[in-house]
């Protein structure tokens, strides 16, 4: 009974330790990794909208300090977040019959650079885009604000996936 004690501990001392920290949100990060750092995304899209790029920014880095124990610091983390945002523009989707719009698009693209100090095989410089629609009828500066919220969150997610989660 001692020795089936002592194989239990060891195994489970053995399925902790792993590779690296996890945490509930599924995030795979280098043991060494203790900071993070995540520049201003500046907003070099033909339509400007004043707010995106610092909404985009904070929620990123809001989801680096809530979802994992990183520290926030100024630049140079173990793991470094840049970027910017490259498009931001509404088009006409389900034209009807007679020939207008039905639903408007709005998408917003992030260009995003990862930088993983203790892992050169993660990083990466991608694109992300989504969109949200909304009815033709309503002015974008009505809908705008719950457009771009709901949007920047599920880039945020697609960018903390890409680079925290191994799935």
């Amino acid at each position: 009974m001692r020795k089936r004690c002592m194989y239990m501990v060891v195994l489970l001392a053995l399925v902790c330790q792993g590779c690296g920290i996890y945490s509930f949100s599924g995030a795979s990060i280098p043991a060494e990794a203790k900071t993070v750092s995540v520049q201003y995304f500046p907003n070099q899209a033909q339509l400007i909208n004043p707010t995106l790029s610092n909404d985009f920014t904070t929620a990123l880095r809001d989801a680096m300090m809530n979802q994992t124990s990183l520290d926030m610091v100024e630049s140079g983390g173990d793991l470094s977040f840049e970027g910017e945002i490259t498009d931001y523009k509404t088009t006409p989707v389900a034209i009807t019959s007679g020939q207008t719009a039905a639903l408007n698009r709005l998408t917003i693209t992030v260009n995003v650079r990862f930088v993983n100090q203790y892992d050169e095989t993660k990083n990466f410089e991608t694109r992300f885009t989504h969109y949200e629609d909304y009815p033709s009828d309503q002015d974008l500066n009505a809908v705008q604000e719950s457009l771009t919220g709901t949007i920047i969150e599920a880039l945020v997610e697609d960018v903390f996936n890409k680079a925290l989660v191994n799935w």
